[in-house]
């Protein structure tokens, strides 16, 4: 078994780590850290085999067989950091880091110390997403991507006001996923224009943001990403040469993972057929089902790549592509300009 000692216990690692470490054949949830009472309560409770221990280094220490990094966005990078030149095989979750620079050095780093980092992209994962995946839609040449919530009323905390040295804000948050998603369906990117809108009273970061991409073959992604939708868009809206794809509503393994279910059940992940998207064009469109969503299948990837040495789920060289976007994207919306990238080098 490979002992997992998981940093952070808040939504991140209460709801998308913890569960799914437990449910993945080959893991242990071995350990985790917090300094909050009550989430040290909720682990007793639900992970009564981990230990809660009180900092990354005290963690770091008992040199667990591997360390998930699911704290704040800020200290991503020094605590991946600490983990890998500990020789220590690392996955932390989205956004890795600010910067390509930094993705790509601690890539480095791993590789000079011959363990596995990965990044924890999920949404990869997404039924629908792999559903959309295995359409023949002819050449694709407009993909709109949305993660869009009516929240009136802010919650608070970092991600609401953090500043960009915080990566706080929907851009970093949400925009990690539709970026990432947008890459894999449609490739390297070589133009990127965004806005970046602050709506809410007593909001610090970003909460209103559309992010457009211009892509290497010619297509184009239009994304949106807010908390002010009063009335949402479809999930997906995707036209090719051919066919169309059009998706409402979200994959449903977040709201289960919240509820309290965990993965290996009946139905994991299977969405209901009134929720399937549709495929065709006017006057001429069907239900397509949606695959069964798969989240576990990251964590299973991390076994065999610990076990086997198979590639790592999400490779780091992918990580950092989706870095650079969001960073371009963070220096449209402030420059008002279109940003131009360079491809990467194949």
């Amino acid at each position: 078994m490979i002992g997992v000692g998981l940093v952070g216990y808040g939504t991140a690692g209460e709801f998308f780590h913890a569960p799914l470490i437990a449910a993945t054949p080959g893991l242990r949830l071995a350990a985790v850290v917090t300094r909050d009472a009550g989430r040290a309560a909720r682990i007793r409770r639900d992970h009564p085999g981990a230990e809660v221990v009180a900092s990354a280094a005290e963690l770091l220490a008992r040199r667990p067989d591997l360390v998930v990094v699911a704290t704040p966005n800020r200290t991503h990078v020094p605590l991946a950091t600490e983990a890998l030149a500990a020789g220590l095989p690392v996955v932390v979750d989205k956004p890795a880091a600010a910067t390509a620079a930094e993705v790509l050095e601690l890539a480095r780093l791993a590789g000079e110390r011959g363990v596995m980092f990965t990044v924890y992209q999920n949404r990869r994962w997404d039924g629908d997403f792999r559903t959309l995946r295995g359409l023949d839609l002819g050449e694709v040449h407009r993909f709109e991507s949305r993660f869009e919530r009516y929240r009136p009323v802010p919650k608070g905390g970092w991600r609401e006001n953090g500043g960009p040295e915080e990566m706080g804000g929907l851009l970093y948050d949400l925009g990690s996923h539709l970026v990432d998603q947008a890459l894999r369906y449609l490739g390297p990117v070589t133009g990127v224009y965004a806005e970046c809108d602050v709506r809410r009273d007593g909001v610090g970061a970003d909460d209103d943001t559309f992010v457009a991409l211009t892509h290497a073959g010619g297509a184009r992604s239009h994304l949106w990403m807010s908390a002010v939708t009063g009335r949402l868009g479809p999930r997906f809206r995707v036209l090719g040469s051919r066919a169309a794809y059009v998706k409402w509503g979200l994959d449903p393994q977040e709201e289960r993972l919240r509820a309290g279910e965990r993965p290996g059940g009946p139905g994991w992940g299977a969405e209901s057929p009134e929720h399937w998207g549709s495929l065709g064009v006017d006057g001429g469109t069907r239900p397509v089902p949606t695959e069964p969503g798969a989240y576990p299948e990251f964590w299973s990837g991390v076994v065999a790549c610990l076990t086997t040495g198979a590639p790592p789920p999400v490779d780091p060289a992918e990580a950092a592509e989706t870095a650079a976007v969001l960073h371009a994207a963070r220096t449209s919306a402030a420059e008002r300009r279109v940003v131009s990238l360079e491809p990467p080098a194949t």
